[in-house]
């Protein structure tokens, strides 16, 4: 790497680590004042305070780190182009894409790490927070449900659970099952309770009935203390799956892995054209999000790298101008495409498309 690479490097990393601290902390302390009802519910101490508060802020991470990344491009590329640095490096036969390498790579760095830490992460910190304020307060969280169910459309199985379910337990309350079969009969289970054992679901104080069709009256045909079921592949990360995905069409809005997603649309192959819509643009929309912090690095170039001497304030301005305009952008997709009035993929990339394609033509006309 070269001397300059290394110097123009380092002007944006610590503004970056300046605007990435100050801008989470702010959010820390705005979740702490907002959820202060549930805080002083659950008696945390300050140290459990501060930390379910970070925890719970993970969640704007997709929001913090490219607003952070575009606020430092633009507060360092305006301190270059006021001392006329940029200037200097292009009389020397620098090209502009030449000397915006470093920026590109940090936009690329930044873009894999939002991915990772949306994926593995967040999901995590967003579930312990939850766990805090529910292991104090006693109230029951994401991190149980009381009276779901779910159907696995692949399998032709209803789950219905009455009781109240520990997400990912491997220990089911009161399960009721059914299943149709290719003749058109369905099978019907009812057990006083489920465990996986050896990926294996074993039921206890078993009840079983079969009905010859939809509208005939269920008979039972089995009664007995243990049944093991080993043609019930539902695992219980994959039950947690849906009944969170189901949360998520209820509203309560989940933080969904991508995995999870694929995962829900291999189980339900035939969703309503509005539900698919929903989720396909869920989809796209974390697979778009990370890829943000190398548009913002594209877009932030030519705003900054502009010939003129300029005050510092200018690039606070234009970030918050671009950021306005790219959530406005964003928001646009995103209902047009869980309407299913666009395609998804068009909904979720519309402002990475638009500021792309904006960039690199900006680019182009600076002189």
């Amino acid at each position: 790497m070269r001397l300059l690479d290394r110097y123009l490097l380092r002007e944006l990393l610590m503004p970056l680590a300046f605007c990435l601290i100050g801008i989470q902390s702010f959010i820390i302390f705005v979740t702490v004042f907002t959820d202060a009802g549930k805080i002083e519910e659950a008696r945390l101490n300050f140290g459990q305070m501060i930390g379910y508060a970070a925890a719970a802020s993970m969640g704007y991470l997709a929001i913090v780190i490219p607003v952070a990344l575009l606020l430092a491009l633009l507060m360092t590329l305006t301190h270059h182009a006021r001392h006329n640095e940029l200037t200097a490096m292009r009389a020397a036969g620098m090209s502009l894409w030449r000397i915006c390498i470093p920026y590109f790579l940090v936009g690329l760095l930044a873009t894999g790490l939002l991915f990772v830490l949306n994926e593995s992460v967040v999901p995590r910190c967003t579930d312990w927070a939850d766990r805090t304020l529910s292991h104090h307060s006693g109230n029951t969280t994401r991190e149980s449900a009381q009276n779901v169910g779910f159907t696995n459309d692949r399998a032709r199985r209803k789950w219905v659970l009455p009781g109240n379910y520990r997400l990912g337990s491997a220990e089911l309350p009161h399960p009721w099952v059914q299943w149709d079969l290719p003749d058109g009969s369905a099978r019907i289970l009812s057990a006083g309770r489920a465990v996986r054992t050896n990926d294996v679901w074993v039921f206890y104080d078993v009840q079983e009935f079969s009905k010859q069709d939809m509208l005939s009256m269920p008979v039972p045909t089995l009664e007995t203390n243990t049944l093991a079921m080993p043609e019930f592949n539902e695992t219980p990360r994959e039950i947690a799956r849906e009944i969170e995905i189901n949360g998520y069409f209820a509203e309560r809005n989940p933080n969904i892995p991508l995995k999870d997603i694929l995962g829900y649309l291999r189980w339900h192959p035939n969703l309503s054209p509005a539900d698919r819509g929903r989720l396909e643009t869920e989809l796209h929309e974390r697979i778009a999000m990370p890829v943000t912090c190398l548009v913002v690095a594209l877009i932030a170039i030519p705003f900054g790298a502009a010939p003129g001497r300029r005050n510092l304030f200018v690039g606070v301005a234009g970030s918050i101008f671009i950021c306005f305009i790219y959530f406005v952008l964003q928001r646009v997709g995103l209902a047009f495409g869980a309407s299913g009035a666009w395609p998804a993929w068009l909904a979720a990339w519309l402002p990475n498309i638009f500021f792309g394609a904006s960039g690199v033509f900006l680019m182009t006309r600076i002189r």
